[in-house]
């Protein structure tokens, strides 16, 4: 819902990495009503915002990069006038090279209400992620931050070439790709060592990232023969000679390794960020809608006559939420539960219910609703009234193996719906074969995202050039049952379960085709 009074924040979302955005920036991603987002901005940075907020990217309100400023501008204040927060979410810093200072200034003469979120800047990103300190006490006291946009040789330039040859620190040139020959060649002649150590990073604090390091005069050849191109960042100075000891992140066991994430997407961000640590890249395709049951009517009655029940069950964290959010809206707290007893199918259910603070009697070793209903029985007395709380859909072992010793209600207190748009330009990653591992979490989500896919995606998953990785058997049987194989099963299962198989596949010598 709209404010009464708009407000326009510009918000650095950093260099790609998702985990880089600000906590201020988060706070206001999750109150916008509208998110105004450059290309480069991860998807999964989006999630944050609330489901009925709008998100455009400014490449839909022109083609060519240098037509959309006056458009953005104008968007960013007719919708401030409506009385909407309106979250300007920028790569980077919004003051460095990302024109921020002018759409701040444009905010200004408007008589809008704004303010500025800083972000890890490209330069920051760069350098950290590929283990080059743009300053250390044995080789740089200094940074020059430099558009590489601009023609060195043209008379007019505003930048000082000879000084910036025989500047003592770290130089780092944005925007510098497509002139990398010439800028190199100037300075140069103007008098910079041509064995400068310097680097290209590529994608810089993402799984996509690519640190190339060479001599200066080697350096834009070597460039070109490795096939990158922007977005990159050029460093240059006796700093990149650390790369080799501190380059961290290029060592991470999932690096570059695009892995697409399933999850419903208020459940996604936990997976993409424990994924985005170990260096993969994470996709997002959310392959089930989850939402509130069609008719609250069943669930109502079942809390009117929760005092009846022995035991109350959670196959799920949705669930626990579901169900608990409803008790509250229905004017009732926790003391409605009275004596009940609490089983949860797995540690995030119950530490869901701990959210609530409720405590799960009964958690079982293994998370399946077999070994749920197997650490139940011991535990209930003959007659045991039992109300099961789930989705509207999913597998009836709990409630057939209970009711054989139990007076059983099951009620939905939740929907899952299909949600792959049949033209979603994901799936025309998968084609293409441009994603290394799928991930499911449940025999739904499986279902429901490969009964999307043609006939030459399936080739793919069948010769091994894209692999699919699951929570648990359960999840592989309902893949399997649709004729396609599993390479990755996690042991445990739990979303570290299948980040832990993933890295051991990766450890295991087996490339991803």
């Amino acid at each position: 819902m709209a404010s009464a009074l708009g407000h326009v924040a510009l918000v650095g979302a950093g260099p790609g990495n998702p985990g880089l955005l600000t906590l201020r920036g988060l706070e206001l991603l999750r109150q916008a009503d509208l998110v105004l987002y450059d290309k480069l901005v991860p998807e999964i940075m989006l999630a944050h915002a609330p489901d009925g907020a709008q998100r455009l990217c400014v490449t839909e309100l022109a083609n060519r990069h240098v037509e959309r400023y006056q458009p953005v501008q104008e968007l960013l204040i007719a919708e401030a006038r409506a009385g909407k927060r309106v979250v300007r979410l920028k790569g980077g810093d919004p003051y460095l090279f990302g024109r921020g200072g002018e759409e701040a200034q444009a905010l200004h003469d408007a008589g809008v209400p704004f303010e500025v979120v800083p972000g890890v800047t490209a330069a920051l990103g760069a350098a950290v992620f590929a283990g080059i300190p743009l300053t250390h006490r044995a080789h740089s006291s200094c940074v020059a931050i430099i558009t590489g946009h601009e023609n060195p040789l043209k008379p007019e330039t505003m930048l000082d070439w000879d000084n910036l040859a025989h500047f003592p620190g770290t130089l780092v040139i944005y925007m510098g790709m497509s002139r990398l020959d010439r800028l190199a060649a100037t300075l140069i002649q103007k008098g910079k060592s041509p064995d400068t150590p310097a680097a290209v990073v590529q994608n810089a604090t993402t799984g996509e990232q690519h640190t190339l390091t060479a001599p200066l005069a080697e350096l834009a050849l070597k460039a070109r023969n490795a096939g990158l191109t922007s977005p990159a960042l050029i460093i240059i100075g006796p700093v990149v000679s650390l790369h080799g000891s501190l380059g961290w992140f290029e060592s991470l066991p999932l690096l570059g390794q695009r892995v697409l994430v399933t999850r419903p997407k208020r459940q996604a961000a936990e997976f993409v960020g424990q994924l985005t640590a170990l260096g993969a890249a994470p996709l997002l395709l959310p392959a089930v809608d989850v939402g509130p049951p069609e008719d609250w009517a069943p669930v109502d009655a079942a809390i009117d006559r929760l005092g009846t029940f022995d035991w109350l069950v959670f196959t799920s964290v949705n669930g626990v939420s579901s169900f608990l959010d409803r008790l509250e809206a229905l004017g009732k707290d926790m003391r409605a539960l009275g004596a009940l007893r609490i089983a949860a199918i797995g540690p995030r259910t119950a530490q869901k219910l701990v959210e609530y603070h409720l405590r799960a009697d009964v958690v079982p070793a293994r998370f399946h609703s077999e070994d749920l209903a197997e650490a139940l029985l011991p535990r209930m007395k003959a007659g045991s009234r039992v109300l099961l709380a789930r989705a509207n859909r999913g597998r009836e072992v709990l409630r057939e193996v209970l009711g054989m010793h139990a007076e059983v209600e099951q009620v939905a207190v939740y929907t899952q719906v299909d949600a792959v748009p049949a033209d979603h330009a994901m799936l025309d990653q998968v084609r293409r074969g441009e994603v290394d591992f799928i991930t499911f979490t449940s025999s739904n989500i499986a279902r429901a995202m490969l009964n999307r896919l043609d006939d030459v995606s399936r080739d793919r998953i069948l010769e091994g050039h894209t692999r699919l990785a699951s929570i648990s058997p359960i999840t592989s049987a309902a893949i399997a049952e649709l004729g396609l194989p599993v390479a990755v099963e996690a042991k445990t299962a739990t979303v570290e379960g299948i980040v832990e198989a993933l890295v051991e596949f990766r450890r295991g010598g087996s490339d991803s085709g």
